[in-house]
């Protein structure tokens, strides 16, 4: 049987999945670039929130969101089974606990579309796992014809997400790696190119431990 061209002994080496993370101000390009890495990208999968807003008519549980009464919610919340959680327009939103880690204890990656207040909750709790990444537009006058093409938010909401988004700019410096989207292609393939060295990672890779034992015990012919 013909070996898989795509494949290398490298695929082979067991090792602990990542947590990627992706933040940037409105507009900047951070959704679009995730969608492109869940299709582009294999073994990635999207973090699951649970939230204790209604469930809309057109969503599924398990796969929009896990749907929590606030009262479950704050037992996660307490019990210490939430990686990050926020509150917002009076509903709560976090990232589970235990399906994070058994994916990557599994070799399998994470992605998280987070603002910079979530990514400091993981990188508190889980800081050897995680890999940031922040988008920035090119200039303000890009971020402003992009939140006005969209065509979704009124004038006083896309002046509000403007100087929201200057103070959310100012939090890069927290960052493992900052990309600048100025070409959607160009700004994908540096998130790719991060993501291919980071799996490569000596410290993420426990396999090489008998992979190296065992090159190491053979003779050569």
């Amino acid at each position: 049987m013909a070996s898989d061209p795509s494949s290398s002994i490298s695929d082979t080496i067991a090792r602990r999945g990542l947590m990627l993370v992706l933040s940037s101000p409105s507009g900047a390009g951070k959704s679009t670039i995730a969608r492109t890495l869940l299709a582009q990208v294999p073994g990635f999968e999207l973090s699951v929130s649970v939230t204790t807003r209604a469930r809309r008519g057109s969503e599924i549980e398990g796969v929009h969101y896990h749907f929590k009464s606030q009262r479950d919610f704050e037992i996660m919340r307490d019990n210490d089974d939430l990686l990050e959680w926020a509150e917002v327009h009076g509903n709560f939103y976090g990232t589970p606990r235990a399906p994070v880690e058994k994916a990557l204890s599994e070799g399998r990656d994470m992605l998280f579309d987070i603002d910079w207040q979530g990514a400091a909750q993981l990188r508190e709790k889980m800081r050897g796992d995680v890999v940031s990444i922040f988008i920035l537009p090119p200039t303000m006058k890009e971020l402003l014809g992009r939140l006005t093409r969209r065509a979704e938010d009124s004038s006083e909401i896309i002046q509000t997400r403007l100087k929201n988004a200057r103070f959310e700019i100012e939090q890069w410096l927290d960052y493992d790696y900052v990309v600048i989207n100025d070409q959607l292609d160009r700004a994908f393939s540096s998130v790719r190119s991060i993501i291919e060295a980071e799996r490569l990672r000596r410290d993420r890779r426990p396999g090489l431990y008998d992979f190296i034992n065992g090159l190491l015990g053979e003779e050569p012919s």
